[in-house]
């Protein structure tokens, strides 16, 4: 996991927490690392809902060692409260409320508040400023609980799908958000079922699954630990795969999936392309269809848990 430096903001060690007969959380590890943003991944009922809520002080595990920038989230609360910004999955906020009045509320009491006119203009909140909360669509909703969630200058901050429901521009408007709120030195938690969101935004991923976190790290190092990068392109059957092979760079395999279709497995780059039609060309094959195709963050997601992010 990156760090900024400094102990983590959140640590969790062996988190135990069961519903009955339900293990939500069973032996969950959790790092994150000061001035970073981790988005914490999972298929629905993995768990992840009742980490980051302990993480809030909402939920009270029952077993494990967790702190909250060095705090612990149940019997600190007092004192970690005013440090932590929250944007809670069903907003909770008054129904009758005016969006801009409950915002303005909100930066009274902290005490080096964000600019609420600019933020209430960045995230595009101006034209249902007098609405009520319970007649906001979901999208208002979203980024109102965004706007309330961050203007008090939090030290961490957990955003819990902060751009579901959103169009493409505010969703941009929350990313812009998140990268300013990290480049001044703010820990952001969140999570998303939007994989390009987590690759576009994270330092770290944990993705979680029966109440565990089963993988972590950057998403260059989850994507590099999967299967490899792929080029494919075709040509006459029958190529020279072992002339092929001793061409390509360390790491990298060829075959012929069927006649006249070849696939490369490996480090995907400028080099591994170039080498190819280099090949391609001294051995006189006019390749066709060359195609790449790079390993996502969805495809590590996928065969580490086997479930859809959506299910």
């Amino acid at each position: 996991m990156h760090t900024a430096g400094g102990a983590p903001a959140v640590e969790a060690v062996g988190l135990v927490k069961r519903y009955g007969r339900t293990t939500a959380l069973n032996g969950l590890d959790l790092t994150v690392g000061q001035g970073t943003v981790t988005a914490v991944l999972g298929p629905n009922g993995a768990g992840k809902t009742t980490a980051v809520e302990s993480c809030e002080g909402y939920r009270v595990p029952d077993a494990g060692r967790l702190r909250v920038l060095g705090l612990d989230p149940v019997a600190d609360a007092a004192a970690l409260r005013p440090r932590i910004g929250v944007m809670l999955q069903d907003d909770g906020v008054y129904p009758g409320v005016r969006a801009v009045e409950m915002l303005r509320h909100m930066a009274r009491l902290h005490a080096h508040p964000l600019d609420v006119d600019d933020l209430v203009e960045r995230l595009g909140l101006g034209a249902c400023g007098r609405t009520p909360y319970r007649r906001l669509s979901g999208g208002q909703r979203r980024r109102l609980a965004l706007a309330l969630a961050v203007v008090g200058r939090p030290e961490l901050v957990f955003l819990d799908e902060p751009t579901a429901g959103l169009d493409p521009q505010a969703r941009h408007a929350t990313w812009d958000l998140i990268r300013e709120l990290r480049g001044d030195g703010v820990t952001v938690v969140l999570t998303t079922h939007h994989m390009e969101e987590a690759e576009e935004l994270s330092d770290d991923v944990a993705i979680v699954d029966a109440g565990r976190v089963i993988a972590a790290g950057s998403p260059a190092e989850l994507c590099r630990g999967g299967n490899a990068d792929v080029l494919r392109f075709t040509g006459r059957p029958g190529l020279d795969l072992v002339s092929l092979r001793q061409a390509l760079p360390a790491g990298s395999e060829a075959g012929e999936p069927s006649p006249g279709s070849y696939r490369i497995t490996g480090d995907v780059d400028p080099r591994l392309l170039a080498t190819v039609t280099a090949w391609c060309a001294q051995h006189g094959v006019l390749a066709d269809r060359i195609t790449t195709q790079r390993h996502t963050l969805e495809d590590v997601f996928l065969e580490l848990t086997g479930k859809e992010l959506r299910s």
